[in-house]
């Protein structure tokens, strides 16, 4: 009797938290994107906006860009689903290789005083040089584009994950040094046990702001290399006067950047510790 109190009241509990997150965090997105589109659609009817309508947009493209985004027929006339794995694959690439780069220049840096004075200037300057910048010079030193639109995410996305990571081992705390120096921890056990986890949370915000910047870059990075990806798909779309495409690939951009930035702050509540939030 008492255990199916138990599991009654626990179900009660369950269900009450269901439904104050439904209340809290999925009705209010909800209504706020219905007054969009409804705003949005008075506005095109009225003349006001010369953009397709909503229900244009829906119409224009149910078939195949909402039902069947998997479609491939060939050549760069896929679906956009196959578009945004194109552009996500070459975001990991250029992320990861950013994320390994910047983790580990940020520690060196962060961790020499010279170093520091030395080369901050020189990134203050360059993480200021918008991403497309980047891409001559990158078609110009590897001559294909694919590499070339590697490069510009690598580019974009290390500055934040370097200055993050620096400034976390700069503020380590000092309580944490004079442990480290009670316990004799130098080198590798310093490093693990002392350094990296102290800097983990700013380097994680560094990877959050990361990951946002590289689905920017290689989105305006693919309109002008070409080839399969979101991208060339809205390029090609506006050359085309398809502006229906346009802004249905756009939400698909916007999701697909959510998603991202969910994930790695995902991943950031499980690694860092709940006090360090």
């Amino acid at each position: 009797m008492t255990a199916t109190l138990e599991s009654r009241s626990r179900k009660s509990l369950q269900q009450k938290a269901i439904a104050k997150f439904i209340a809290k965090k999925v009705i209010p997105p909800i209504v706020a994107i219905a007054i969009f589109a409804v705003v949005w659609q008075l506005l095109t009817m009225s003349g006001i906006l010369a953009l397709p309508s909503p229900l244009t947009v829906i119409q224009e493209t149910w078939d195949p860009y909402i039902i069947n985004p998997f479609f491939d027929n060939g050549g760069t006339d896929k679906g956009l689903a196959l578009q945004i794995l194109a552009s996500l694959g070459r975001v990991a690439i250029g992320f990861s290789l950013s994320a390994i780069v910047g983790i580990t220049l940020g520690i060196l840096i962060g961790s020499n005083e010279f170093v520091y004075n030395a080369v901050d200037p020189i990134f203050q300057v360059l993480r200021t040089v918008p991403p497309l910048a980047w891409l001559p010079l990158s078609l110009a030193a590897l001559q294909q584009s694919n590499p070339s639109a590697i490069f510009v995410i690598f580019i974009t996305a290390i500055w934040p994950i370097i200055i993050n990571t620096t400034v976390g081992v700069q503020q380590l705390p000092q309580d944490y040094r004079n442990v480290a120096r009670v316990l004799k921890l130098r080198g590798k056990k310093y490093f693990f046990k002392i350094l990296f986890p102290a800097t983990v949370p700013y380097i994680f915000t560094g990877l959050r702001i990361g990951i946002g910047l590289s689905w920017l870059a290689i989105v305006a990075a693919e309109m002008l290399v070409g080839g399969v990806g979101i991208g060339f798909f809205i390029w090609d779309a506006y050359n085309s006067s398809l502006l229906s495409q346009i802004i249905i690939a756009l939400i698909y951009v916007g999701v697909v950047g959510l998603l991202l930035d969910r994930l790695v702050a995902f991943i950031a509540s499980k690694v860092v510790p709940e006090e360090q939030h």
